[in-house]
């Protein structure tokens, strides 16, 4: 029986999948690349990265301008959650009253490079998943 390119294919997936579950069952261990996406994948985290990629360098009150719906608490809590993780940089300036500006590090740009491809992949596939919700919602 001859071995098709979905069948290695699918065989790479498995593999990648074992790799980053270190091998084990998802249930025995908590998987560490769990915690780090549970961190940065949630919608605010993703708008956040997305707000700074497009302007490189903002304030606070510029960046909660930009993002629809999003407190003042949460935008603080996200921040600081992103500077943890070494994804946002924040630049407190000696200034009266102090200038605070937040960017993108080398790693948070990294991300957004992936986030982008996410977002394209989900552009291009946006009419399939229209339509299975529509499928669904009739059930």
């Amino acid at each position: 029986m001859a071995v098709t390119k979905v069948d290695n294919q699918h065989v790479k997936v498995q593999e990648k999948i074992a790799e980053i579950m270190d091998g084990k069952a998802a249930a025995a261990q908590c998987c560490p690349v769990k915690d780090v996406l549970a961190r940065f994948g949630d919608k605010w985290s993703i708008y956040t990265i997305l707000m700074l990629g497009r302007n490189e360098k903002l304030r606070f009150n510029e960046l909660k301008g930009l993002i629809a719906g999003i407190s003042q608490r949460m935008l603080t809590v996200t921040l600081r959650s992103l500077e943890e993780d070494g994804l946002v940089k924040r630049t407190v300036y000696p200034e009266i009253p102090p200038r605070v500006e937040y960017e993108l590090t080398e790693l948070g740009q990294s991300l957004l490079l992936k986030l982008l491809e996410l977002a394209d992949w989900a552009k291009l596939n946006l009419h399939q998943i229209v339509a299975a919700r529509e499928r669904y919602c009739r059930k």
